[in-house]
């Protein structure tokens, strides 16, 4: 099978590093050679087992897995290759390509990400999309000695304090304010980096879409730098809060709520606890850690100044345990748009958070609105992630929001033992 591939990526091919990171602008054909790279290694003599994953299962269909099987087709290949549309594998003889995700679904808990212990390759789509630890764990399970294990990374560019800017890229100024050109480090000898945007497939290219991507430059320039060109932002796009760090909750704020953000095995559950102070609020980091039982929050919470906790309404099995162990709280108030609500009265309120608040730091300077990277315009709904603490912290202070049509949660003469 002869396959016609851009030069910019005839590294891919060729080279052999563990980490391949394909990153840069829209229109550059990263998530095309990447199919053409699996289908080429599917239908080859060596070994080849291999993973396409993104954060969610479910959005593989449509992105990578539909490339590959269009590769496929392309070359003619359909009655050659094993397609199971079900699972989204792909077996050619002794090799496939098989369908993971990190999670089944959003918002699941419960799943673990199987072992890929006899995988030797892997490509992630969106991988930006994958914390640290995920990909760490992913990482580590590859062990296979029946082949050369690489792994690709394609990704648009995302904020310079995201783990894989940190751990693969120095930054160097570029003309536009605000953003970066990446530069593989030096240091990463076991790393490749193909950089690309449009220009290096114009060829492939509809004069209409090029002329498209040059406007934005003039009508939406973060955009156009970051989607488009490929450059690494000073801060997340969308990002939603801008809370300001104290050093320390003041011996003169008071203590209001505590909220509460479930997780376990893929999430870790975050505690956080709401201080007034001066007409604002002051969020302080109380717990941040996965594999907790309920007994285990029960403690760590009883082990604190007693406060009303406002924990996420969607785990009453956890919240009614909770409760058996003597914690006082009332589940966060949920409906249609409520999430919105809720981020749109924090937006409205002066917060503040804790030095040594960590992980809340990360996730504040990272949560974001979707983007439509298409257009450049926010999508009026929060990504799915960096979110367990903040989530926390918004139950907390929804509750302290004044409602009048109904009982004031803020009155603190209501009973808390059992609400």
């Amino acid at each position: 099978m002869i396959q016609k591939v851009n030069e910019v990526f005839r590294p891919l091919f060729i080279e052999h590093p563990r980490y391949f990171i394909l990153l840069g602008g829209r229109g550059a054909g990263r998530s095309t050679v990447a199919s053409q790279y699996a289908v080429a290694k599917l239908i080859a003599p060596e070994y080849f087992r291999a993973a396409t994953m993104r954060y969610i299962l479910g959005d593989i269909r449509n992105s990578i897995y539909r490339e590959i099987t269009d590769r496929i087709d392309e070359a003619g290949l359909t009655n050659k290759v094993k397609i199971n549309e079900s699972t989204m594998s792909l077996t050619y003889g002794e090799n496939s390509i098989n369908a993971v995700g990190f999670r089944k679904s959003s918002g699941d808990q419960k799943s673990k990400l199987k072992s890929l212990a006899s995988y030797n390759c892997v490509i992630i789509e969106e991988a930006d999309e994958i914390p640290e630890e995920d990909f760490m764990q992913l990482d580590d399970s590859l062990r296979t000695v029946k082949g050369n294990i690489t792994i690709i990374l394609l990704l648009n560019p995302p904020a310079k304090n995201h783990w894989i800017i940190k751990r693969w890229f120095d930054l160097e100024k570029s003309e536009q304010k605000g953003f970066f050109i990446p530069k593989l480090k030096s240091t990463a000898t076991d790393s490749m980096a193909i950089v690309s945007d449009y220009h290096s497939n114009e060829v492939n290219m509809a004069p209409a879409s090029i002329a498209q991507y040059e406007a934005y430059k003039e009508t939406k320039p973060e955009h156009y730098y970051n989607m488009i060109k490929g450059y690494v932002p000073e801060t997340v796009l969308g990002r939603i809060y801008n809370f300001i760090e104290i050093d320390d909750v003041p011996p003169e704020a008071r203590l209001r709520r505590r909220g509460l953000d479930y997780g376990y095995s893929n999430d870790p559950t975050g505690i956080v606890d709401v201080y007034s102070w001066n007409n604002s609020f002051i969020w302080d980091e109380v717990c941040y850690r996965k594999g907790m039982s309920n007994k285990d929050i029960s403690d760590v919470i009883k082990m604190r100044e007693d406060v009303l906790l406002v924990p996420d309404s969607a785990e009453p099995k956890s919240n009614d345990e909770l409760i058996s162990y003597g914690v006082s709280l009332v589940p966060s108030q949920k409906g249609p748009g409520s999430v919105n609500q809720g981020i749109q009265y924090v937006q409205a309120q002066t917060v503040y958070y804790t030095k040594r608040s960590i992980h809340l730091k990360e996730e504040q300077e990272n949560y974001a609105w979707r983007i439509d990277k298409k257009t450049g315009e926010t999508i009026n709904t929060p990504i799915d992630m960096y979110n367990n603490l903040l989530d926390a912290g918004r139950y907390a202070m929804e509750s302290l929001k004044p409602y009048d049509d109904e009982v004031h949660l803020q009155d603190e003469s209501i009973p808390l033992a059992t609400i």
